[in-house]
């Protein structure tokens, strides 16, 4: 059966271009203008992803974000509001993934397939997360390159564990910080940084130009599955 989504949208015309986007994929679109009809089709249709515009009529879009998690729903937020604040705030209130307008239609597929295999994942809490020639395997706190094991510092594993127990979703810097470092490092960017560079220098076939681990400029990082388009080289960190 294919997975339920809803198009959360007041403009009539990007709701009609998602649904019409996700059913020639095979997915099942139902569509909200509003906050309210959003809340009730998540009560009656319980959709795996809701695609959630932040500009509603009835409601600022962010408040929905905990509630819609609650509901047990992937969420991806696509918004005109392209404002590092209003990412971050979105992504620490649960968001999976964060697209700004004008978007491409495939680039949002991909970013739904990806937050949909990491509810999947979670629902199953799968401890091995495989992307290219590098495999993490959560439960055994091993990390492996082409079938070589990869030494990784104490906080390099914690962090690659942490982006690699939500792949394809942009993590916070002050979510991480605070998940790798403790509370009270909330603003020590510099830890991630030095971190990162770290990871990319034994899991990146070019550390320079990385694809596995990803910087969102301003906002966090992510681990990249497969299906996330390349060609998005804007946000690698150099």
């Amino acid at each position: 059966m294919s997975a339920t989504l809803l198009v959360v949208d007041d403009e009539t015309a990007i709701r009609r271009l998602l649904a019409a986007s996700l059913a020639r994929v095979g997915y099942k679109a139902i569509e909200a203008g509003d906050a309210r009809g959003a809340l009730a089709a998540l009560a009656i249709d319980k959709p795996a992803l809701v695609l959630l515009d932040l500009g509603l009529p009835d409601r600022d879009g962010l408040e929905l974000i905990p509630l819609l998690k609650a509901g047990g729903a992937a969420v991806l937020v696509i918004s005109a509001r392209d404002a590092t604040e209003q990412k971050v705030a979105a992504l620490d209130l649960g968001a999976d993934d964060y697209v700004t307008k004008p978007f491409d239609s495939e680039e949002v597929l991909a970013r739904i397939r990806t937050a949909l295999r990491h509810r999947l994942a979670a629902a199953t809490e799968a401890p091995l997360v495989e992307i290219g020639d590098v495999a993490i395997d959560l439960a055994a706190r091993l990390v492996r390159k082409g079938g070589a094991e990869v030494h990784l510092t104490p906080k390099e594993y914690d962090l690659l564990a942490q982006l690699a127990s939500h792949p394809g979703k942009v993590l916070t810097h002050a979510h991480l910080l605070r998940q790798v470092w403790g509370p009270g490092h909330e603003h020590d960017i510099e830890y991630l940084r030095v971190a990162a560079r770290g990871i990319r220098k034994k899991v990146e076939d070019d550390p320079s130009r990385p694809l596995i681990l990803r910087n969102e400029p301003g906002v966090g990082y992510r681990l990249v599955p497969r299906e996330i388009p390349q060609a998005d080289r804007s946000s690698r960190e150099k």
